[in-house]
């Protein structure tokens, strides 16, 4: 098992194919793009499948998130899925994505295997969408949207996050779509990962601040702490349910004492928190010829090393050299 010295064990695997993105969200990286991994640095299809049985059979992995940039741009997803979904004991596969392009694979993901999708839409404007994500994409995403549900990817989560000035009204609106069009939709707060460096805790919109707005319009009731688990959101029923909304608050009210899950990057290398400044390269050793025992044994040493939170409210707290479209989320 993946266990670290405070007695947490990762069971949670969250596996980025890809750095490259088609939308340019203002909080996670510039109009420009970023610098992208070359692809002799990618993991190989292969490669990918290796780490993830490796992480299922020898290390107690049961749960596999397939996340970017956008992973939907990865050729062969749906292979990499079918092999994953082959492996017994059989992981649960997810899929994070902003939707495009979802449309036309969701019934192909479905049939290979994909269990479920997160799919990342932050305004029912088009215009505001257009805004945030340098792009007028609004239309693909609701296409997707529509076509994971009916493919079966359920439940079909959306995770909103909320910028001031430009869509931090919204919340009431958001949750109105969500539970008319049967989705559950998660609310994140902003977190320090944008390439930009332009994160100030002090502009964020709070977990606080989301659910007060929520409740101008809506009734919540909180869940039962022990119907959590190490899930990171905290979730309420919706004017008595069952519709729920959840809230991620990253930043305000880390979940970092119940955290259970370990990261791989699209280049091979093992993170221990999304805002660990240090990481652990599997992809050199997987080249230069280790066999799974000795994977599995530097995962192991890997997140041994994890620390008891994330440092977000330490002042000496340095934002990850990585961005987020680079980290897999």
């Amino acid at each position: 098992m993946l266990l670290d010295t405070y007695g947490r064990v990762a069971t949670d695997l969250r596996v980025s194919l890809t750095d490259r993105c088609n939308l340019r969200c203002t909080y996670c990286m510039p109009e420009e793009g970023l610098s992208w991994l070359a692809k002799p640095e990618l993991l190989t299809d292969d490669e990918i499948v290796r780490l993830v049985s490796v992480a299922v059979t020898r290390l107690g992995v049961t749960e596999v998130r397939f996340t970017g940039g956008e992973p939907l741009l990865r050729p062969g997803l749906a292979g990499i899925v079918e092999r994953c979904a082959a492996l017994r004991p059989r992981p649960r596969l997810s899929l994070t994505s902003n939707g495009i392009g979802l449309e036309r694979t969701a019934a192909a993901l479905r049939a290979a295997g994909l269990d479920r999708v997160n799919i990342s839409l932050d305004t029912t404007d088009p215009e505001v969408f257009r805004r945030l994500t340098r792009r007028d994409r609004h239309a693909d995403v609701l296409r997707g949207l529509a076509a994971a549900r009916a493919a079966g990817l359920t439940p079909v989560k959306v995770n909103a996050v909320l910028m001031p000035g430009i869509n931090d009204g919204e919340a009431p609106d958001l949750l109105a779509w969500a539970v008319e069009n049967g989705y559950e939709l998660r609310f994140i707060e902003q977190m320090p990962l944008d390439p930009q460096h332009g994160w100030q805790r002090a502009n964020m919109v709070t977990a606080g601040d989301i659910l007060r707005s929520l409740r101008t319009r809506f009734e919540l009731a909180p869940e039962a702490e022990a119907e959590r688990g190490s899930a990171p959101a905290e979730r309420w029923t919706v004017d008595g349910g069952p519709h729920r909304v959840g809230v991620i608050a990253s930043v305000t009210r880390p979940f970092c004492g119940s955290c259970d899950r370990t990261r791989l990057t699209a280049d091979g290398q093992v993170r221990t928190c999304l805002f660990a400044r240090e990481e652990s390269d599997l992809r050199g050793a997987l080249r230069a010829g280790a066999d799974d025992a000795e994977i599995a044994r530097r995962w192991k040493t890997a997140m041994w090393g994890k620390k008891a939170g994330s440092g977000l409210d330490d002042p000496s707290f340095l934002q990850p050299q990585r961005p987020m479209s680079a980290i897999g989320g």
